[in-house]
């Protein structure tokens, strides 16, 4: 028979229910609950029932707040600043005066003149969404600059 998840005393029982009860944020409220009811001696499995979390998704959590505490419970993506863009402000300035004039080919520009353009630039490749990404956000900037002159 597997051993049953322990929790730390970072709080007491009442704290932890009181947490889970006032949290708005629905991953830090499912948190609380799950160390809730860990703390009072629930198996994994009932609280997997319970919550519709995996064992295994259920451990994980346990873990983190014996180690880090209540500091570790909620959605930790709000946290995440994202990745670094493909170009820095000065080849984001280049690619908006290029997309002013032709595409290289003498076309117009797309997402992939565009994505190989960025390509040339940093020396990788660059997926097509991300050439559609930059070509709409100069589009939009061309539109409120349009926009701010008519105002």
């Amino acid at each position: 028979m597997p051993k049953r998840v322990t929790i730390q005393p970072h709080l007491s029982i009442e704290e932890l229910e009181r947490r889970y009860r006032k949290a708005k944020d629905p991953v830090e409220r499912t948190h609380y609950q799950i160390v809730w009811l860990l703390a009072q001696d629930k198996r994994t499995e009932e609280v997997s029932m319970t919550t519709s979390y995996s064992c295994d998704w259920i451990r994980k959590v346990a873990r983190r707040y014996n180690r880090l505490g209540p500091d570790a419970l909620g959605d930790r993506r709000h946290e995440n600043p994202g990745g670094e863009p493909l170009l820095n402000k000065l080849q984001q300035a280049e690619l908006a005066k290029a997309l002013q004039g032709p595409a290289p080919d003498g076309g117009t520009w797309n997402s992939r003149k565009v994505a190989e353009w960025i390509s040339d630039r940093i020396h990788r490749p660059v997926a097509l969404q991300r050439g559609w990404d930059y070509l709409k956000q100069s589009s939009r900037l061309k539109s409120e600059c349009r926009t701010l002159k008519v105002d």
